[in-house]
């Protein structure tokens, strides 16, 4: 599975489920979202197992993704559960930080799990660099290639001009011969990175209808928890979780209640189509200031706008809107995502690999 097929994906609404399987992770990056330690919380894997075991083959997620912490710490979870998704038609993956990667052989129980998904994404960057060299990484990818996976590289950088972007992406050109695809994704200032990372004021404006296909899939916390938003700060309780943004719990949901509250709840709807910021100017009368996220994290509890939505959900023409937007996002295909939530620059990069596979990227 081709990194394009993956990303096809992503504005279709519960097209995918992401678990987070741990917080834990050896390797101390200074960028880490979620600021994990190998002290980190973990809970048990019968609760992500049972979950997985309510997919069926008329039911299910086209798509299970699987990251951490590092995932690949628990590797006979991550491989159980791409064998659940598997048995019922629902493709996997897993990202890794690819902590084993200076070992001379990929441990035994980590390569089982590597074989069992679908897609092998590793993690690398500057700061990833300090913990493991990028010849250990190129190292297992040529590995892996060998053995026919497909693999992908994603890649954080500080925007357009970070120099660290243009050295490693020319590299992994050379390196793989332009088979390794790469999605280039911006750096936040979200976990270790807000100690040190410049956080710009936002600017007050007028609020345009902005969409967001973040919003689309549902996200396992490592907790079990399920919500429509993977922020970190949201996933961690740093910010008061969103009655909107909530959508059940593993341990007690199954995937069809999932699906369905990922499907039908009005609000998050309204995010996926018309994006907070509009919705809370339109409802709420509030200007947005404070940022796309916190806009949103704050409509639950601002007067207007849940009766606003309610009332918008009721209209017929909402319907027809939700359905162009969702179609003008799938026909911008993977490039429009990764140029929109990626660093636009390098969003072609995703199309490296298997050009017979290209037509999936609609240029646009």
């Amino acid at each position: 599975m081709h990194l394009l097929e993956i990303l096809r994906f992503r504005p279709v609404p519960a097209a995918a489920v992401y678990f987070g399987l741990t917080r834990r992770c050896p390797l101390h990056c200074r960028h880490c979202s979620t600021e994990s330690l190998m002290d980190s919380e973990q809970f048990p894997a019968k609760m992500f197992l049972r979950f997985a075991d309510t997919f069926t083959e008329h039911n299910r997620p086209e798509l299970t993704l699987m990251s951490g912490g590092e995932a690949l710490l628990r590797p006979g979870l991550v491989r159980n559960i791409a064998d659940r998704a598997r048995a019922v038609g629902s493709r996997s993956y897993v990202l890794s930080g690819l902590y084993f990667a200076q070992k001379p052989r990929i441990p035994k129980a980590v390569r089982a799990a590597i074989e069992a998904v679908d897609h092998f994404a590793a993690s690398t960057d500057r700061f990833h660099e300090e913990e493991v060299p990028r010849a250990a990484v190129f190292r297992v990818l040529h590995e892996l290639l060998d053995a026919g996976k497909d693999v992908s590289l994603q890649i954080t950088g500080e925007g357009p001009d970070d120099p660290y972007l243009a050295d490693i992406t020319a590299e992994v050109r050379r390196e793989f011969d332009d088979r390794v695809p790469m999605l280039v994704v911006p750096l936040s200032p979200v976990g270790r990175a807000r100690e040190w990372m410049d956080q710009h004021p936002q600017a007050s404006y007028p609020a345009t209808a902005a969409p967001c296909s973040l919003a689309c899939w549902p996200v396992i916390g490592f907790n079990g928890q399920v919500t429509s938003c993977g922020n970190q700060d949201v996933m961690d309780g740093k910010v008061p979780l969103p009655a909107h943004l909530f959508l059940g719990h593993i341990a007690r949901d199954d995937w069809e209640t999932i699906r369905r509250r990922t499907l039908e709840s009005p609000m998050v709807g309204a995010v996926r189509t018309y994006g907070p910021e509009y919705l809370a100017e339109r409802f709420g009368g509030l200007s947005s200031c404070d940022g796309y996220c916190q806009t949103c994290w704050k409509l639950s509890t601002t007067p207007g706008v849940k009766e606003g939505v309610k009332q918008l959900t009721l209209l017929p023409s909402t319907i027809a809107m939700r359905q162009l937007v969702e179609q003008v996002s799938v026909d911008s295909g993977p490039l429009g995502f990764a140029r929109r939530f990626g660093i636009a620059a390098y969003a072609d990069l995703v199309t490296l690999g298997d050009g017979a596979r290209r037509d999936l990227a609609v240029t646009g």
